[in-house]
């Protein structure tokens, strides 16, 4: 039990706190990160023109998996917080899919409403629930099992590696479901903003969660028999049904960092010609990154659906859940280290190691999700596969023009869309969006494709009005 904890405790600090927190954040391309925005940064360091790289291929693969992910971790939080109704009352057991859907689908209908709406309703919500747990935590781990504390001790993770290889490999599956929203931080920069995520996670998640699985190992410690949900048998009986009712709360939340990280992924993609157009709404005039595809948004509410009814519970999506992020992680380090060399300048004595610690702990998860392909893990496989397919013959197409030998990948056109290629662009970006007509505009730039420092100051050379009163006109007529 202590090696496990601080297994969970370690791969927390290392690869949430210290790679995505720490560095993946400052891998911003605009304000916007995700896997394609880094991508972006890659692609910039390198040759205008090139046949299309390996380094794209990945990101490309990359990506896909995080569509998986984007399916998968709606129906695989709400299936899990749902679940907790078998503990209060085990009689209810046959509504958890229903009531799961029902939350699910209302989850999507109100993804209109743009996150700094939303989160005006959740903010509150999370605060409660990580005070919660991490109240929940420390009075188990204080009073019932003090030395679950011991699981601080890195040692204790080294020793259960090397007393148990061939069981820590097969733990370490479980022990990466503690990690899987590091991807989905990344990917959310663009709606909140580096600087809220960085305190978010350092004065109140990261304390929060360690407090939590100390007080589950404690409890475990305490009383093994508690192994069934060591979660939810932290909690007094009185106060459990408010706990489930929270939870609930708390994974529905956790689902929209996951369906918001989709929406900014997806205009990524449109922007870097690797998709087809579609309709991007912006949903605040304040900040560029918080935006609504309708399209997206059903598309995912289906799919979303779909799994819930076929894999039924939380322990079957599990599986399949592990291998898409731990994936995505693992081609994000990738794509940092060259970040780290051709963005930063970083030297190779310092770059080397730190690509090389985070590569082992990624690729070490990696492999022990591999194990569940059969259980599920292919369903983020297939979607990968098929979002890996169709991205580059997308690029390929679009990248072509009249007498260029077609195949050929051109960088600039496709991926040099950051604010670092021309300057003022965010700033000309945040004032179309404060006047109408320029916000009208943007919106259709991103939905053609266009949204981008070049295209940006001609969009629509024949669309654009040459004096105020055919601005006014141009209005009226949109």
């Amino acid at each position: 039990m202590l090696g496990i904890v601080s297994l969970v405790v370690w791969a927390l600090g290392i690869i949430v706190a210290l790679k995505y927190v720490v560095l993946v954040l400052r891998a911003d391309n605009d304000g916007e990160g995700g896997i394609l925005a880094l991508l972006s940064l890659v692609a910039a360091a390198g040759p205008a023109k090139r046949k299309l790289p390996f380094l794209v291929l990945l990101g490309i693969c990359g990506a896909g998996l995080l569509y998986g992910d984007g399916v998968i971790t709606p129906a695989v939080s709400v299936l899990s917080a749902m679940e907790g109704l078998e503990v209060a009352a085990p009689n209810f057991q046959h509504w958890v899919i229903p009531v799961t859907l029902v939350i699910l689908v209302a989850l999507f209908l109100i993804q209109r409403r743009g996150t700094a709406e939303i989160g005006k309703l959740f903010g509150p919500v999370m605060l409660l629930w990580f005070t919660a747990i991490g109240a929940l935590g420390l009075s188990t781990a204080i009073i019932r099992g003090p030395a679950i504390l011991q699981a601080l001790d890195p040692r204790e993770a080294i020793a259960f590696l090397t007393g148990n290889p061939g069981t820590a490999f097969a733990v370490f599956g479980a022990v990466f479901l503690a990690l899987t929203g590091g991807e989905a931080l990344y990917a959310d920069m663009g709606h909140v903003g580096a600087p809220a995520i960085r305190r978010a996670w350092f004065g109140l998640v990261f304390p929060a969660l360690l407090l939590n699985y100390f007080g589950q190992g404690g409890l475990l410690l305490a009383d093994p028999t508690a192994i069934d949900n060591p979660f939810y048998k932290l909690t007094p009986h009185a106060l459990l049904l408010p706990m489930i009712g929270l939870a609930a709360a708390a994974t529905v939340i956790a689902s929209q960092a996951l369906i918001s990280g989709v929406f900014s992924l997806t205009r990524q993609a449109i922007q870097m010609r690797l998709s087809p157009r579609m309709l991007v709404v912006p949903t605040s005039s304040r900040a560029y990154g918080q935006i609504y595809i309708g399209i997206v948004n059903w598309g995912l509410m289906a799919a979303t659906v779909v799994i819930v009814i076929a894999f039924k519970t939380s322990d079957n999506l599990a599986a399949a859940y592990g291998i898409a992020v731990s994936g995505t992680m693992l081609i994000t380090t990738i794509l940092l280290y060259r970040v780290m060399r051709g963005t930063w300048n970083w030297p190779s004595s310092v770059a080397v190691p730190v690509t090389t610690l985070f590569a082992a702990v990624d690729a070490t998860f990696f492999s022990s999700n591999c194990l569940k392909i059969v259980e599920g893990g292919w369903l983020p496989l297939a979607i990968g596969g098929f979002v890996g397919f169709t991205m580059p013959r997308l690029a390929l197409r679009q990248s072509r023009s009249p007498g260029k030998a077609g195949g050929e990948f051109d960088a600039v056109r496709g991926f040099h869309w950051s604010g670092r290629q021309d300057a003022g662009s965010a700033a000309a970006r945040h004032r179309r969006l404060r006047d109408p007509v320029g916000r009208d505009r943007l919106t259709h730039a991103v939905a053609s494709g266009d949204d981008q420092p070049g295209a940006a100051r001609a969009c629509h050379p024949a669309d654009r009005p040459a004096d105020p009163a055919a601005a006014r006109a141009g209005q009226r007529k949109t």
